[in-house]
């Protein structure tokens, strides 16, 4: 019985990892339809996004009749309850890379952003594709040292946001209001993905060494 809950629990952490590869791709190509404008790969991510929310619920399942089937304690326990959190995590970024998706159809065939922001949103994709990828690695390493390298790119992804601030509120360039609304919440969209991305760093720092950690943690 105990072996059939170990493999139990190694699925889980597989099928995270899983997930978060899809994440992965799913926000590289909203950023990449974002900024060129392309229509077709804006439809297959918000296409794609059912699949992740589809894996989050038979995950969410999965733990459940865990904790109720197999009553776990201790470090076991920590680790069904961590599935839980990070698979929400991983579902909202999902989430947050549709969005991004969704802008972008929305305002083709133009491009939603203007040419002059585009250079900060493009840092903005660049910082969230490595938060996707090191969350990734992490869930597959646990490693808890690439935790460091999660938090730098959020700090960066909200000194971006406060950029786009700055942007339409201070900048000499004058918009329409749709082109602010849709900056501010892309704005948004791209900062949200990155604190997800390190509360999922913190709940693996937590399972590996059962400590919260410099940042706040669970």
């Amino acid at each position: 019985m105990r072996d059939i809950f170990t493999a139990e629990l190694t699925a889980l952490g597989e099928d995270l990892a899983a997930m978060s590869r899809l994440v992965e791709s799913a926000i590289s190509s909203a950023g990449r339809a974002l900024l060129e404008g392309d229509l077709a790969l804006a439809e297959n991510v918000i296409a794609d996004d059912h699949t992740i929310d589809a894996i989050e619920r038979e995950l969410d399942e999965r733990c459940v009749a865990l904790l109720a089937q197999q009553q776990p304690v201790a470090r076991d326990l920590r680790i069904v309850v961590t599935a839980l959190r990070i698979s929400a995590s991983l579902e909202r970024m999902g989430d947050l890379a549709r969005h991004v998706a969704a802008v972008a159809r929305l305002r083709y065939p133009e491009k939603a952003l203007p040419s002059d922001v585009e250079p900060l949103f493009r840092q903005m994709h660049e910082s969230a594709a490595r938060v996707a990828e090191r969350v990734t690695t992490v869930l597959e390493t646990r490693d808890v040292h690439l935790a460091e390298e999660i938090y730098r790119d959020d700090d960066l992804l909200d000194q971006l946001h406060a950029a786009t601030f700055q942007t339409t509120l201070g900048g000499e360039a004058v918009y329409t209001p749709q082109q602010v609304v849709d900056i501010t919440l892309l704005g948004r969209y791209y900062e949200r993905f990155g604190d997800h991305g390190v509360s999922i760093a913190h709940r693996v720092v937590y399972l590996v060494t059962g400590d919260l950690d410099e940042h706040g943690g669970p």
